[in-house]
């Protein structure tokens, strides 16, 4: 009878601990990650999921969640953030340097409309030396079996295509009054960041649907120059609101210099004329106190963090941040967190808060609809981290 009852506590023990650690693996809480902030703090962030050159991530209405790989792979994520299927009918992408499948977001009326949006770089079909980003809007099928996407329709293209495989950019954000950014790169071209017969180096506005808006600056001056709202960018890889409707984007300087900016309509940011960094020659670059024609950007980095994928925190978890600014960076390993404030006349502060290092580039920065956080790390194996709160 005692073997028995011992027996049966040992099972039950044993069932126990395996149950515990198949939710601690489901729930990736097994792993952890010590951020160490610049000031003295310190962030701990558990790992959920990993994949390989991991993009962009957004978030569905229902927790659930998309993550984009550079190769060509997009996931769908359940709503604990672990991996359920590989979205089928994704666009055939041929990666090369810093091309492949882009971004993802939702269409602000998603619940109804299952419309998601993806950004991707095609090759010329008569000479992939030459390439440029696309988007795509299509509609998200979801069924207990696996995802698909159909009603696939391109609604955008840089124009013209160029050779290379740098810069392209396509980050997006909607407005709140449902009209859709997307940021271009000037594809290491210098020059075509200031010609308005080109869409590279801008950041272009855009119907829902890829038309374009009548009151937008340049409209009716040709269907490339009437897509642009602000010109003169480099690589602008970081896009949100604030909640005051405010658009900013960071960008990608050249040696040093990157920026973030307010984006303002139909306000020119100086590349290649001006730059708080200089070419990677070494030759000079006049700064934007030089030609003051050029609108400046807020926040300069000297040396370099190599911005990558940017939200403005507008949730309650993570109280003492909303309304901050978090930047993934690259080459500076870090979380880049920023504030934002406005002078009695008008004018903006802004500057970096802290930063929080984990020796990892940080390739994405999400949220969600309950204020949680997540980085995605860059390169194969990135890992998908959501912070905790912090006290």
């Amino acid at each position: 009878m005692g073997k028995n009852i011992r027996g049966q506590k040992l099972a039950f023990l044993v069932t126990l601990l395996a149950t515990t650690f198949f939710t601690s693996a489901q729930s990736g809480s097994f792993e952890q990650v010590e951020m160490k902030g610049s000031k003295g703090s310190m962030l701990v962030g558990d790992v959920l999921s990993s994949f390989d050159n991991p993009w962009a991530m957004a978030f569905l209405p229902n927790g659930y969640s998309l993550v984009t790989e550079r190769m060509g792979t997009m996931w769908l994520l359940d709503d604990k953030q672990q991996k359920r299927f590989a979205v089928s009918a994704v666009p055939t992408v041929t990666a090369k340097g810093q091309g492949g499948l882009g971004d993802v977001i939702v269409h602000p009326e998603f619940e109804t409309n299952s419309t998601i949006y993806i950004s991707y770089v095609e090759h010329d079909p008569n000479d992939d030396t030459y390439s440029g980003a696309v988007v795509e809007r299509a509609k998200l099928n979801i069924s207990d079996s696996g995802a698909h996407l159909s009603d696939r329709e391109l609604i955008w293209r840089q124009s013209p295509k160029v050779t290379g495989n740098g810069h392209y950019s396509h980050r997006m954000a909607f407005s709140s009054d449902g009209h859709l950014f997307i940021t271009s790169g000037d594809r290491q071209k210098f020059t075509p960041a200031q010609n308005m017969a080109m869409n590279l180096g801008k950041i272009l506005r855009l119907n829902a649907d890829g038309t374009v808006p009548s009151d937008n600056p340049f409209y009716g001056n040709g269907s490339v120059t009437e897509q642009i709202w602000t010109l003169g960018h480099r690589n602008p890889l970081g896009i949100d609101f604030d909640e005051q409707g405010n658009l900013w984007s960071h960008e990608m300087g050249p040696r040093h210099g990157d920026e973030l900016n307010i984006i303002e309509k139909a306000r020119n940011y100086g590349y290649p004329v001006v730059s708080q960094g200089d070419h990677y020659s070494g030759v000079k670059i006049p700064n934007h106190e030089d030609y003051p024609i050029y609108k400046a950007p807020e926040t300069a980095w000297l040396p370099a963090i190599s911005p990558a994928g940017f939200i403005i925190y507008k949730g309650d978890l993570h109280k003492s941040w909303k309304g901050n600014g978090f930047i993934g960076g690259l080459s500076s390993k870090a979380l880049v967190r920023v504030t934002f404030a406005k002078d009695n006349e008008g004018k903006w502060g802004t500057e970096e808060a802290e930063r929080y290092e984990w020796d990892k580039r940080v390739r994405e920065v999400e949220q969600d609809s309950m204020g949680n956080i997540y980085v995605l790390e860059d390169k194969d194996g990135g890992r998908l981290i959501k912070l905790q709160p912090s006290n």
